[in-house]
């Protein structure tokens, strides 16, 4: 990593942490957390070489919300962003069940059908953020969930 990248993840940290503390003044606790941990999420999958499209993307019918849409390439990735403060109660991620890939599916149909994608180009993806302190801990969940070609909902892999 150079300098130049070096003195950009510092500055971006800054700003995240100001943007993280007006939050905090004026959101709900967890909404302010949440929002923070997609904003590590978003920075996370840049460095990674993606390039993030869209964010908090709800459909018109509101059947379903994404967090992060991002593009890999020709595949079009859509990120759930799942945080706590600690494993206490497991990762972040087991709270991902049926009910949010079936929502995460109907928002990514409709995205990728207004994006011109095949849902065959789609991947689903999940950015798991535990804060500890000051510290985040960020995992990245490639494939996290895909379709079942025989029925319209995902199933866990």
């Amino acid at each position: 990593m150079n300098g130049r990248s070096k003195l950009f993840r510092w500055l971006y940290g800054i700003a995240d942490g100001v943007r993280h503390w007006f939050r905090r003044r004026r959101w709900d606790k967890d909404l302010a957390l949440g929002r923070r941990a997609e904003d590590l999420a978003h920075r996370f999958l840049q460095r990674r070489g993606m390039t993030v499209v869209a964010r908090n993307y709800k459909t018109p019918a509101g059947s379903g919300e994404l967090d992060l849409v991002a593009y890999e390439g020709p595949v079009l990735v859509v990120v759930e962003v799942k945080s706590r403060t600690s494993l206490q109660y497991g990762p972040p991620e087991q709270n991902v069940d049926f009910e949010k890939e079936t929502r995460l599916l109907r928002g990514a149909e409709d995205y990728a059908r207004r994006a011109g994608v095949p849902l065959t180009n789609v991947r689903f993806d999940i950015v798991s953020v535990v804060f500890t302190g000051a510290k985040a801990d960020i995992r990245h969940i490639e494939d996290a969930f895909h379709p079942d070609e025989n029925t319209p909902f995902p199933r866990l892999v």
